[in-house]
């Protein structure tokens, strides 16, 4: 099987879904991984795809003009007094637009609630052929490799997943071994991207390199090759915002170059693996 390359995205978050869409074909991608679910936070875009009719139609119009195919849709969280049905326009959208996968992250501390509400999404999404993925996140509730383990044993849900960030690994210190562990079946998607050997010392830093700073794959300290040894072939989505980058080449552009290292890096370093 071919590697398979979505643009997530954070990587280009100033661009609506169309315009995403679009850059995505022209990059070379073969997916995009959109999100149609507001974060809330300052200054972000709402892409609420379920209620902007007129944006759904368009982005409609590019996944078929382009053949380019939707990933995944998030962002799924999990907070204290969630109502898993209101992500359910969204998740009727990414059925639409045709999305395998959910993203989701816990922020709770709540965790006999967080694996309820997790249950929930699992149920809720089943009903639109969606999966829901499990991200950690070194600055939320489920913040370690072990700890979303934990989750997804108790919730055992058929259509659940763990969803691995390259970033999120490295920063919550996991060691690449413990990946020996996990089920094969449990993995879905994984997003790739590169960034510092250094872990930040602050939590302000570490979202901020998270958010803004990430880099080109093969250029920070990740031991990439290391984790994509230890899990299946499953479609790469290239995160990689870099706010500086993308102002100075352009969406598409960086868009590109993130891509080509990606290429680069999997075909130097990862094809003598037997991928299972």
């Amino acid at each position: 099987m071919k590697d398979q390359f979505s643009l997530a995205h954070l990587t280009a978050l100033a661009c609506p879904p169309p315009t995403l869409t679009y850059i995505a074909a022209r990059a070379g991608f073969d997916f995009v991984s959109i999100r149609p679910i507001c974060m809330g936070l300052k200054n972000e875009p709402d892409y609420n795809l379920a209620s902007n009719k007129k944006m759904l139609r368009q982005t409609k119009t590019a996944l078929r003009e382009t053949g380019i195919q939707v990933l995944d849709i998030e962002l799924a969280k999990i907070v204290d007094g969630m109502d898993p049905k209101q992500y359910e326009p969204a998740f009727e959208v990414g059925a639409e637009l045709g999305a395998r996968h959910v993203l989701c992250s816990v922020w709770t501390d709540d965790l006999v609630f967080a694996t309820d509400r997790f249950i929930q999404l699992c149920e809720l999404a089943k009903t639109y052929q969606l999966s829901i993925e499990l991200e950690f996140v070194p600055v939320a509730s489920i913040a370690t490799l072990a700890q979303a383990v934990t989750m997804l044993t108790a919730a055992a849900q058929d259509n659940a997943g763990l969803m691995i960030d390259s970033h999120h690994f490295h920063r919550s210190k996991e060691n690449v071994n413990d990946l020996k562990k996990i089920p094969a079946n449990w993995f879905h998607m994984f997003h790739l991207c590169d960034a510092s050997k250094e872990i930040p010392a602050s939590r302000e830093q570490m979202i901020q390199i998270m958010r803004e700073e990430r880099l080109y794959i093969g250029e920070g300290g990740i031991p990439i090759k290391e984790i994509l040894r230890e899990i299946p072939k499953i479609p790469y989505s290239l995160e990689i915002p870099h706010l500086q980058r993308t102002k100075e080449l352009g969406f598409e552009e960086y868009a590109r170059r993130c891509l080509q290292s990606a290429k680069e890096y999997i075909s130097l370093n990862l094809d003598d693996v037997n991928i299972y």
